[in-house]
């Protein structure tokens, strides 16, 4: 007689305490990130890294400063002119160097962690791989926003100089921090895929650079395959003139045949960089004076919106032209007007879901019992 054996996999093993692996604890929470808080703190190198972070920041803000009092003639650091240039240039620098520094705050918390043997340690208390997880991001997280607390006197300081408003400043710094705590959130999911910290630091820089060097430069790259040949309409000269005579031309309405690049349809390119988050997050200012105030944040928050406007219709050759007696009367073509239509909300949201994709890696990989791990890894 034969029986037939039906093979049933085992059911995962509950998790301590009889709490799933999304379960959250303020208790389970502060304790992860006190732990991991109180390492940063004793670490010499997170200490040496923030001086040195001040001190440069603090470095570019004066030269900066100082070049642009001397460039205004008469010694004044609250020139307008150039009040909205120093502020773009901290804000942009201060930007570059939280770049830099804030996936060094997270790409090792778990694989190094798993690699000194202290990882299996968390995993077989009460606590559970979601507040493991979400502590160590928020120890990172604190740890970035210590390097840009540090960096606060120094846009108060540009601030002062004019050109831009109090409000700017605060969603400038809220930005900021929103971008910092995305970077580290990417960090720490590759820290729970890769092994090695090495491996997962590179991951995550590439990861930023992708969206902040590589989606503009495909943007631009784009720009053949988004321009087509219209006919639009077009206030020309009148047909026939030589541009030999004394008189002026008349201007009238002409059908052209135009190369039209129509960059409404690939402007989200552009959206997801952090650049392009923290300059659009401002207060949209008065374009007729953006070459006045030397914002080069303004400058760009107008260009992504103008990409994001697209064809701007019928197009003026003729007013303006100097012949004879002078230029041409005034156009009869509207001036552009650049949408209001915020860009900074999708590219955060797009910035968000890879932060919110790389939690959700690192709290899978954490599940206990593990179903398979990579060959080498060190469990205890």
């Amino acid at each position: 007689m034969s029986v037939d054996l039906e093979v049933v996999e085992p059911a995962p093993a509950p998790v301590p305490g009889g709490r799933g692996t999304w379960s959250l604890s303020w208790h389970g929470l502060r304790t992860v990130t006190v732990l991991e808080l109180r390492q940063r703190v004793r670490s010499t190198r997170w200490k040496t890294a923030l001086i040195v972070w001040f001190l440069v920041v603090g470095l570019i803000t004066m030269l900066t400063t100082g070049a642009f009092a001397i460039i205004s003639g008469d010694g004044s650091t609250t020139d307008e002119t150039f009040g909205g240039m120093v502020y773009s240039i901290v804000v942009g620098f201060v930007l570059f160097l939280g770049l830099l520094v804030a996936p060094t705050l997270s790409s090792g918390a778990i694989n190094g962690d798993r690699n000194a043997g202290t990882l299996a340690t968390l995993q077989v208390t009460l606590l559970t791989p979601a507040e493991i997880v979400l502590g160590k991001l928020a120890a990172a997280w604190i740890a970035a926003l210590a390097f840009l607390v540090a960096s606060i006197p120094f846009l108060i300081w540009a601030l002062v100089g004019g050109g831009v408003s109090w409000l700017a400043l605060l969603t400038t710094v809220l930005m900021l921090a929103l971008v910092l705590g995305v970077v580290c959130a990417i960090g720490l999911g590759f820290s729970a895929v890769v092994s090695k910290t090495s491996g997962s630091a590179v991951l995550t820089y590439l990861t930023v650079g992708g969206i902040t060097a590589v989606l503009p430069i495909l943007f631009g790259l784009l720009v053949p395959a988004t321009t087509t040949t219209e006919s639009i309409r077009v206030w020309d000269v009148e047909p026939g003139y030589t541009w030999e005579e004394t008189a002026a031309p008349e201007c009238e309405w002409q059908t052209h045949e135009v190369d039209v690049w129509h960059s409404e349809r690939t402007w989200w390119l552009l959206a997801p960089n952090p650049f392009v988050v923290v300059a659009d997050a401002q207060p949209l200012g008065d374009p007729e004076a953006l070459s006045e105030d030397g914002n080069v944040l303004a400058l760009l928050q107008y260009g992504v919106r103008y990409a994001r406007t697209g064809d701007a219709g019928p197009q003026d050759w003729c007013t303006g032209i100097y012949v004879g007696g002078g230029p041409q009367a005034e156009s009869p073509v509207e001036p552009v007007e650049v949408t209001d239509q915020l860009v900074w909300p999708w590219g955060l949201g797009f910035d968000l879901l890879l932060g919110a994709a790389g939690v959700i890696v690192a709290v899978n990989r954490l599940r206990v019992p593990t179903a398979q791990l990579p060959q080498g890894t060190r469990v205890a």
